[in-house]
């Protein structure tokens, strides 16, 4: 099972690079989601998956430290996510009013505070 989900973390990785190279900042913004998605997903299963242990011991029984899941990483990735949604909703909402505002989603032409460069 894990093999398969490295496979994905690096597909999620390699996609959201590609969105965050684009001069779109929508795209830039769905890479930057992938990104997370990717990482928080990397760090769920340095947690290890093991279905040999069940979440909810019965009292007195033993269970082996490496047949259960770590519940640490499962925690961080909870709060990741919904410090990641917040981010997100922000900057999709900054982004609109940015398309409002300059008319365009295009980062070379967002450049309105910058300087004209002269050759």
């Amino acid at each position: 099972m894990e093999p398969a989900l490295a496979i994905l973390v690096g597909i999620l990785v390699a996609v959201a690079v590609w969105l965050m190279l684009s001069r779109n900042f929508v795209r830039l913004l769905l890479g930057f989601a992938m990104l997370g998605n990717g990482v928080n997903l990397s760090i769920f299963v340095a947690g290890r998956l093991s279905r040999e242990a069940p979440p909810l011991v019965v009292e007195g029984e033993v269970v082996l430290g490496a047949a259960a899941a770590n519940a640490l990483p499962q925690a961080l990735v909870l709060t990741a996510i919904v410090i990641g949604f917040g981010l997100l909703s922000f900057a999709l909402v900054l982004a609109w009013k940015a398309h409002e505002r300059l008319g365009t989603v295009r980062t070379d032409e967002m450049r309105v505070a910058e300087p004209e460069r002269t050759p």
